[in-house]
């Protein structure tokens, strides 16, 4: 057996003994010996394998397969720029804490810095996104090997999930590969023997255990206030909980949809609209705010934590892994790794008058009301309807992927809390990149698992800038997943920024028409496609097994009238209760 094969056997074999179960490839030539054990593992255990053309999509498929999963895939890749294609995928995996192992191949070093085809520098390509690097060292034919490299393998898993005294998220090897990169095919190298045994631990033991780390000390008690607020972001550590603090606390619970925390009898459906009405947050300015996950998917959000800023509001932020907070408004008063109520004598705190959580569940009715009334007053299909009849379709096993421009941000303001189902985003720098991969692997995680049907809310230039996503060989795993598209020819988004006043620009460096046929790009791609101009057909174009894509054309401008007129009705309807 030749070194490189030997090291590419022994790494996939430690991997899969110390869990892994997902893998992804983008062929190259360099990359051989990996994925030729990858492909061996796939076919003799547990591990599934995925392949796809494209090294961007397959990067953000296997972030997809990792955070539904909560465990580490690995993607792989050959040399050169393919690898810098993974460069967007590791950069969201970072700030989202999501575990992805990233295994580079390249040339090694003899052959660097002599115009090498496809060579380029690797070491540290990733920079600090990543939360281990190690260069390998090329594979050598010598005694002590398999000892370093089962450790290499488990030290990157154990890094990568959070298991060694860190916070989960990318790791890059980079795995300098000298020829021969295939299993030796000659008589007498066949019987080569290697210099000591390539086996690992026995019974299937990973070379290395790491005890999971634990946050340290007890949950942090906090104080009963009557004016509190609980904001939950994307990736907020348990969702639950927070929910339940909220319930237990008497507290109004702004969680958006991917926090997990959007459920329970004091989670606001409208609450944006609350945000935004300045007589409202005049009279409702809290005493306490605790924070958890990724906060910041309005403008309303942030200005109610600038606002807790040099001004006498506690607030807490709950971390979302351990070194990891978000605190955009800079007035964060302390950081825990967990809360707990003291709520010995709540009860006897209550006030005889309206409280004040009722008071925030009285302006989250009528405001609630108010928006719900004018997306009922027309039965076409527009951006906010859609995103409320979703949320409201699926399942309780169910899976929504939602793209992190205007679909999160109507579904924030439109759906109503409730149990089950799981939302997911890659909210971690919020980027358009690879979202049509991504959410192909969550489905696939998620129904691995065991979990119900899946959907994905994106929009047309999200589908547009991975469109090869779409692209997958008859031979890999598909999932039954259903990818909504909101076609509005270009970036809706804008038109609600300040840069729609200026029309001479806007149309063409902002809202980027772009007249793609989707239907025919379903085609292009073997696809079943639907049109939905009506809601009542929502239910109806979900179903169906394998990937399949619906297709809702819209109108910006339209699109931003509807937004508008919804705004002034709530912000009417929630001065009239206050």
């Amino acid at each position: 057996m030749n070194p490189s094969t030997a090291f590419a056997t022994v790494v996939v074999d430690e991997l899969v003994r110390c869990g892994l179960r997902e893998a992804v490839i983008a062929p190259g030539s360099r990359s051989a010996p990996l994925a030729m054990a990858l492909h061996a593992a796939s076919s003799a255990g547990p591990l599934r394998l995925h392949v796809r053309i494209d090294e961007r999509s397959a990067a953000f498929l296997a972030l997809g397969l990792a955070k539904a999963a909560g465990r580490p895939a690995v993607v792989v890749c050959t040399s050169g720029t393919a690898a810098a294609h993974f460069h967007a995928a590791v950069i969201e995996a970072d700030e989202a804490c999501v575990p992805l192992i990233v295994l580079t191949a390249d040339r090694p070093p003899e052959l660097r810095g002599t115009g090498a085809n496809q060579t380029i520098d690797q070491i540290k390509l990733y920079g600090n996104a990543v939360r281990w690097f190690c260069e390998t060292g090329a594979p050598e034919d010598r005694p002590g090997q398999v000892g370093y490299w089962r450790s290499l393998a488990s030290r990157a898993w154990a890094v990568s999930s959070g298991n060694a005294l860190g916070t989960a998220g990318p790791v890059h090897l980079n795995v300098p590969l000298r020829e021969p990169l295939v299993p030796d095919s000659g008589e007498p190298e066949r019987g080569r023997a290697w210099p000591e045994p390539l086996d690992g631990r026995p019974g299937g033991a990973p070379w290395t255990v790491f005890s999971p780390a634990r946050a340290a000390g007890e949950p942090t008690e906090i104080d009963w206030t009557e004016r509190g607020i609980v904001i939950c972001g994307d990736g907020a550590a348990d969702g639950g909980a927070l929910a339940s603090l909220a319930a237990a606390a008497g507290w109004p619970l702004l969680a958006e949809p991917s926090s997990a925390a959007r459920r329970g009898p004091v989670a606001l459906c409208s609450y944006q609209y609350l945000l935004d009405s300045a007589r409202f947050m005049d009279r409702h300015r809290p005493d306490l705010i605790i924070s958890a996950g990724r906060p910041g998917l309005s403008r309303g959000q942030l200005s109610v934590l600038r606002a807790a800023s040099g001004a006498s509001v506690r607030h807490v932020i709950v971390a979302q892994a351990r070194g990891r907070w978000a605190d955009p408004g800079r007035s964060g008063t302390e950081v825990v790794t967990g809360l707990r109520l003291r709520t010995a004598d709540l009860p006897r705190r209550r006030s005889p008058r309206p409280s004040w959580l009722e008071s925030w569940l009285a302006a989250d009715a009528a405001a609630s009301a108010a928006a719900n009334a004018v997306l009922d007053g027309d039965d076409e299909l527009s951006e906010p309807l859609l995103a409320r009849e979703l949320a409201a379709a699926l399942s309780a096993d169910a899976l929504l992927w939602v793209a992190s421009s205007m679909p999160a941000r109507d579904l924030d303001r439109h759906m109503a809390p409730r149990d089950g189902l799981r939302v997911l985003a890659n909210r971690g720098t919020s980027g358009i990149d690879g979202l049509v991969s991504a959410s192909i692997g969550a489905a696939l995680a998620h129904q691995a698992a065991g979990g119900g049907p899946a959907a994905a809310l994106l929009g047309d230039l999200a589908l547009l800038h991975d469109a090869p996503g779409l692209l997958i060989g008859p031979a890999e795993p598909r999932p039954d997943l259903c990818l909504v598209i909101v076609n509005n020819d270009g970036g809706g988004i804008f038109s609600g920024l300040e840069q729609a006043a200026f029309p001479d620009s806007f149309e063409r460096v902002f809202a980027t028409p772009h007249g793609t046929n989707i239907e025919q790009l379903a085609g292009a791609a073997g696809l079943p496609y639907r049109r939905l101009d009506k809601p009542l057909g929502l239910r109806a174009a979900l179903a169906g097994p394998g990937l399949h894509l619906v297709e809702v054309q819209t109108d910006r401008s339209a699109g931003a009238k509807l937004r508008a007129a919804i705004a002034q009705a709530c912000s009417a309807a929630v001065d009239r209760v206050i």
